[in-house]
């Protein structure tokens, strides 16, 4: 038999009357085991055994390591730069995001991160940032690797002790001279330099719109040997620095992982990746929250989601709290 002409019966039956009573009741089983107030929100649609069997198991986590990418600040208004969308006017975000484009059009560069830096400072945290943060308050043994640079998990409270921005901050600055040591941490003037002032009349990420030619004098400049600012970010081809290296090797190596959190991230870049298989190495359960599906054809097969695991689908900002709240409380939305 073909499989085009193979139809499964099942598929389409409807439950009798007597499955669709034992199904609502084992349902009122597993709510039970539940405070009523702590159940996810109907409207996120999350299977009620997946959140039983989260939360059941999270209360008795220790050590947990998490994964932040940029799915938890794009409810903040955050561009994300990734996927078909990942341009900023004409150019591949990707390719400003080199030391190669800096060395060719530092001009072009600095605009890219002052509308970035820009952006961060007018976004505030959202509710998964918030959550998060209440999170690693309440365990101890706690950390999370942040991809992100905007500084909104800092913002929402995160404790700092607990929290690694292994790719750097906008709001750090350092000289593009080698040779010299000079940086500036947390640097939020907005702009940097009177130079890179953004217009009032118009968006700058509209391509419409010309760019400005800014004069490479007028970019900003080290204070100790006058070379080139550059944003303290770590751009393509440069490697995360060796102290953040070093101190999530540390982590892992204190003992086993209890549970690891991907947070608004496929996770599928170097050396993000690698942290999934590594937690797995300790005995670490994953807990995806994403809205894209997990990608069930990665070549790597440690980067897949395994019986043992939970998918959480839905934006993190709104997910997030919510499957954490019998944990953390809850979470409201964040005042300006």
């Amino acid at each position: 038999m073909s499989s085009q002409s193979y139809h499964n019966p099942w598929v389409d039956r409807k439950p009798t009357k007597a499955t669709a009573a034992l199904q609502k009741q084992y349902g009122k089983q597993q709510r039970r085991k539940i405070p009523e107030g702590a159940l996810p929100d109907p409207a996120l649609e999350i299977p009620i055994d997946d959140y039983v069997s989260f939360v059941t198991y999270l209360k008795s986590s220790k050590r947990i390591l998490a994964l932040l990418g940029a799915g938890l600040s794009a409810a903040s208004g955050i561009p994300t730069f990734s996927g078909a969308g990942g341009f900023w006017r004409e150019h591949d975000a990707m390719q400003l995001a080199t030391p190669e484009a800096f060395d060719k059009d530092p001009s072009l560069v600095w605009q890219f991160y002052n509308y970035r830096r820009h952006m961060a400072l007018k976004a505030k945290p959202n509710r998964g940032h918030v959550a998060l943060a209440k999170l690693a308050g309440r365990k101890p043994k706690f950390l999370a690797i942040s991809q992100n640079i905007d500084g909104l998990s800092l913002r929402a409270g995160h404790p700092s002790s607990s929290l690694l921005n292994i790719h750097g901050s906008l709001f750090d600055i350092r000289c593009a001279n080698l040779n010299c040591s000079y940086i500036s941490l947390g640097n939020d003037n907005d702009p940097v330099v009177p130079a890179l002032q953004l217009s009032e009349d118009h968006d700058i990420s509209d391509a419409h719109f010309p760019i400005a030619s800014i004069p490479v004098a007028s970019l900003p400049h080290c204070p100790q040997c006058a070379s080139l600012l550059r944003p303290a970010i770590v751009w393509f081809g440069e490697q995360t620095p060796l102290s953040s290296r070093e101190r999530i090797h540390s982590w892992l190596d204190q003992g086993s992982v209890d549970l690891m959190l991907v947070v608004g991230t496929s996770a599928t870049v170097w050396p993000a990746a690698v942290y999934i298989h590594s937690a797995r190495l300790k005995g670490a359960r994953i807990a995806v929250f994403n809205t894209e599906d997990p990608d069930i054809d990665v070549d790597d097969e440690s980067q897949r989601l395994r019986k043992q695991d939970w998918f959480f689908k839905g934006d993190a900002a709104t997910i997030v709290p919510d499957v954490l709240k019998e944990v953390i409380g809850m979470v409201l939305e964040v005042q300006d």
